[in-house]
């Protein structure tokens, strides 16, 4: 039997996630405006300033973004001179992904603006990394609930 007890609100861990998300959102859209950048933008560029280059199918799947998202986020980074797309030799079906010189030029002015919301809330690495784990235990949880656990009998 599962528990009916209703949790209010502010007890809620998703609105706890949710309100943090919002706020994190607020924080990344200020912190990159002078780069023209929207969020899911700065993360492509994460990806590939780790791993460059990448074809669409590994960045999407890396990103957790479908194609349909992902195709016009790239379209207006290559426009803003951040990426530069191009089909694969060995195979016409893959665009591969690559960064520019700009973006390359760029990364630690974005990293610095970004950086600046953990120094900002004061967390130290050892607080950091815990929270971090903590956000990566609660996304694998979810990741193993399926959607018969969802579903509850009348």
């Amino acid at each position: 039997m599962s528990n009916t007890t209703p949790r209010l609100l502010d007890e809620q861990l998703c609105f706890a996630f949710y309100s943090a998300s919002k706020k994190f959102n607020h924080f990344y859209q200020d912190a990159l405006k002078p780069f023209h950048l929207t969020y899911p933008q700065y993360i492509t560029l994460l990806a590939l300033w780790e791993t460059s280059p990448m074809t669409v199918r590994e960045l999407g799947s890396h990103l957790n973004l479908d194609s349909g998202t992902l195709t016009p986020l790239l379209k207006r980074l290559e426009k803003q001179g951040w990426i530069s797309r191009k089909r694969s030799d060995q195979d016409e079906r893959q665009v591969n992904v690559d960064l520019t010189d700009y973006a390359l030029e760029k990364r630690d002015e974005v990293y610095a603006r970004v950086n600046d919301c953990i120094d900002l809330m004061g967390f130290d690495d050892v607080d950091y990394n815990q929270l971090l784990d903590q956000v990566h235990q609660v996304m694998t949880k979810l990741d193993n609930i399926s959607n018969k656990d969802l579903i509850h009998e009348a």
